[in-house]
């Protein structure tokens, strides 16, 4: 099959999928950057530094910077959150008008008109509401024991800031009437709900280029591999957390990203050679585990990344604790964790946030609030809520690419090669497009994937030496890491001992402190003894 034919099949068939921009989510950049109110904390200077920078990048006005006197820390309480954050922000949303309501004094309901839609707090703004015990609240009672408390978090307490005017109850969830809305135009202060996500991390400095990375990815696409981790668990309480994380590695393979699903109890292994990474999902290690823990880890620009656990926000600043700081630390884009116990029904819809985001082409922000069933609850928001990956058709972002011969072309490639497969081609026909990409003979991600294929169709010659000519075409230091490994594999089936050995010496010498340069170093002493036996 030519790859013009290939390449217009696809097109077509991500049309018919849904999986390309529809007028329903048709957007303007400079409309989208009105809608923003821009908060931090005036007592913290990097948290202004933060927010300049954020304006500046998305054009969006001085007027719509607020500076609020905050508490320096994570937490705050309910009284600070009420009197320093909640009622400034609702007056300045209303004194300048970002919000009208209707000539009632005191205000009721909602705001009859809006042009603040989201909200983007800064570095520097508090993360979490602490609980308040005195507070004494009717109907607090009624709940189940559980749902007993009040703490919350401040995104997720600022989301229902529309409707604030009148009393919600406080303690418990508040159910999300937006979950699982097929429309995004809906999700407006007008109908009781206000975008909030935050530019935070362990530094100034990592939550200024969550901006930045965003824009990368939305001017050259966000591209890369999927990383699932399942447990495999069949504990009734918990299995919906393996049917998300599963449903969504197919989603994804759908999607056009080549998908790596781990199903070990254990998390990822340090040793696991995770390169090019566009999006992770996994659970459930309470602190940050596996190839995350590695001095660089390859994140590319615009990456997703998502750990279930209760706790993964407990704190977001701390580059070494629970998971949000670590991921934000080693490079992911965007986030989305818990401040505290949310209950697995109380996490990310993961498959919905999917379908919404990358399958829609919605804003990351409109996606979080979409695959969440609570507010008022514990969720945390951490990324551009105006991030747009997919808010271009796929064949004309591949068109730009290849008019200005962006490196990046190759993974459009690679997509198209893998949307393929996924919807039922021949992999002959899949390797016969790779093979006639001139791409190909200067790319280590379209080497590899033709290597994989040619070994997955018992052409093991080809998926020998194609995965050795990927080794000289440029790969990542991770992707090195796995092509040696899967050459030193091929190797061992095909007997080829002594090139095993180079090969093994060859990950050892280049990759010294790589979590598997010990058991290589244990395979070489064994290689070595026995090819210094004669022979028999």
């Amino acid at each position: 099959m030519q790859s013009h034919t290939m390449l217009a099949m696809v097109w077509r068939v991500m049309a018919l999928l849904g999986l390309v921009c529809s007028p329903q989510i048709a957007f303007c950049a400079d409309e989208e950057a009105a809608s923003v109110v821009v908060v931090y904390n005036r007592d913290v200077p990097d948290s202004r530094r933060v927010a300049e920078h954020y304006a500046a990048r998305r054009n969006v006005s001085n007027d719509r910077l607020l500076g609020l006197s905050l508490p320096k820390t994570e937490t705050i309480s309910r009284a600070e959150f009420e009197e320093q954050l909640r009622k400034p922000l609702w007056r300045w949303l209303t004194e300048n008008r970002g919000w009208v309501y209707a000539k009632t004094n005191p205000p009721a309901g909602l705001p009859v008109q809006a042009t603040i839609r989201y909200a983007v707090l800064c570095y520097g703004v508090p993360v979490k509401i602490r609980p308040e015990p005195s507070l004494n609240e009717p109907g607090a009672s009624a709940l189940p024991p559980a749902l007993q408390r009040n703490e919350a978090a401040v995104d997720s307490e600022l989301a229902c800031l529309p409707g604030s005017v009148t009393n919600y109850l406080l303690a418990g969830a508040l159910a999300n009437p937006f979950y699982a809305q097929t429309n995004a135009a809906t999700l407006a202060p007008t109908n009781g709900l206000f975008l909030v996500a935050r530019l935070d991390g362990p530094s100034a400095d990592i939550a200024m280029g969550l901006v930045d990375k965003a824009m990368a990815a939305e001017t050259n696409g966000l591209w890369g591999r999927a990383y699932i981790d399942i447990r495999q668990i069949t504990d009734t309480n918990y299995i919906m957390g393996d049917r998300w994380l599963a449903t969504t590695a197919q989603m994804l393979w759908h999607m056009g990203f080549w998908t790596e699903m781990d199903t070990n109890a254990a998390t990822f292994a340090p040793g696991f050679p995770m390169s090019h990474i566009a999006f992770y999902a996994g659970w459930y290690d309470e602190h940050v585990s596996g190839p995350f823990t590695l001095p660089q880890v390859e994140f590319m620009p615009g990456a997703f990344a998502y750990h279930l656990h209760s706790f993964s926000a407990a704190t977001v600043r701390n580059p070494l604790q629970n998971w949000v700081g670590p991921l934000l630390a080693k490079g992911a884009t965007a986030t989305i964790g818990f401040v505290a116990e949310p209950y697995l029904a109380g996490t990310l819809d993961l498959p919905t946030f999917v379908a919404t985001w990358l399958g829609r082409g919605t804003t990351f922000g409109e996606a979080a609030y979409i695959a969440q069933a609570n507010l008022s609850w514990q969720t945390t928001v951490i990324g551009d809520p105006l991030y747009r990956p997919m808010g271009r058709r796929p064949e004309d972002l591949h068109a730009e690419l290849a008019s200005r011969r962006s490196p990046m072309l190759e993974w459009s490639h690679a997509r198209v090669a893998v949307l393929n497969l996924a919807t039922g081609l021949s992999p002959l026909e899949i390797i016969r497009y790779l093979e006639n990409l001139t791409n190909t003979t200067s790319s280590a991600v379209l080497t590899e994937m033709l290597g994989d294929l040619y070994w997955q169709n018992r052409k093991l010659l080809d998926g020998l030496y194609t995965a050795e000519s990927a080794l000289k075409r440029g790969p990542s230091p991770q992707q090195k890491v796995r092509l040696l490994l899967k050459i030193s594999d091929r190797l061992q089936l095909l007997q080829r001992l002594p090139a095993r050995l180079e090969c093994l010496e060859m990950l050892v010498k280049e990759f010294p402190d790589h979590p598997r340069a010990a058991e290589a170093k244990k395979e070489i002493e064994e290689l070595k003894a026995k090819l210094s036996k004669p022979r028999e």
